[in-house]
């Protein structure tokens, strides 16, 4: 039986599965740190309730009032908090966008990319928020808005992997992700989905990271596609000498 072919075998055995997942979570160790921090916080969400954790959220959220005040703290902090109580869906959604994404661009540009994404977002769409209140189209207590989560760095991480994907498929799915949140901010217009459309404009303005030292193209060094394969040259030759 062919190498090749005896390791494909043995990957789908039940018994290499847990050593498959390992070393999946090892390739990315920002994604799945991450993901277990906020699978902590989840569960402190899920112990808390009413008042209490309503004021835990907003003390990290990216809101114009610590914005102006403290933004080096909210923005880190609103990182490690979900927007909701269910943790499962971003198991899927890191699982399939940020780790595969950490390992291609590296975890500095990874991280630079979602975090580029994440501040431009956020000030953008608060920013706008500060001017709906200003001119009075907008309630004043949004001063004080609840904003947390990693919606943000996920959708620019998001974007920047577009590069990744072959056309035609790349049109296709950043053609889904665009009517997916145009439409959302155009059936309901607010701060929250204003951010989401610019973390994709942002990410994709992102794509010079994506391009290796000397501008050879977007694949990364690490690329398993872009070692160069070797050629054998001992075929249909003698033995010479040793």
């Amino acid at each position: 039986m062919p190498e090749s072919h005896a390791h494909i075998l043995d990957t789908v055995r039940p018994q290499s599965w847990p050593a498959a997942v390992w070393r999946y979570v090892r390739s990315a160790p920002l994604t799945y740190a991450w993901l277990a921090a906020l699978l902590v916080t989840t569960i402190i969400q899920r112990q808390t309730h009413g008042r209490e954790l309503h004021d835990l959220l907003v003390e990290s959220s990216t809101n114009i009032h610590h914005l102006e005040t403290d933004p080096l703290y909210v923005l880190v902090t609103s990182l490690f908090w979900i927007d909701g109580r269910f943790w499962t869906p971003y198991l899927v959604l890191f699982s399939l966008i940020l780790a595969p994404a950490e390992r291609w661009l590296g975890q500095i540009r990874w991280l630079t990319v979602g975090l580029i994404a994440h501040v431009l977002a956020t000030y953008l769409s608060e920013g706008l928020l500060y001017l709906a209140i200003h001119n009075h189209l907008a309630p004043e207590r949004l001063v004080h808005v609840r904003d947390v989560g990693v919606s943000y760095f996920l959708l620019g991480v998001g974007a920047v992997l577009a590069y990744r994907i072959p056309r035609p498929w790349r049109w296709g799915y950043l053609g889904a992700a665009f009517v997916c949140f145009g439409a959302a901010l155009v059936v309901h217009i607010n701060f929250t989905a204003i951010g989401h459309l610019a973390a994709l404009l942002v990410g994709l303005c992102c794509y010079p990271l994506t391009r290796r030292r000397g501008g050879g193209g977007l694949k990364t060094a690490a690329d398993p596609a872009t070692r160069p394969r070797r050629r054998s040259t001992s075929r249909g030759r003698s033995p010479g000498p040793r």
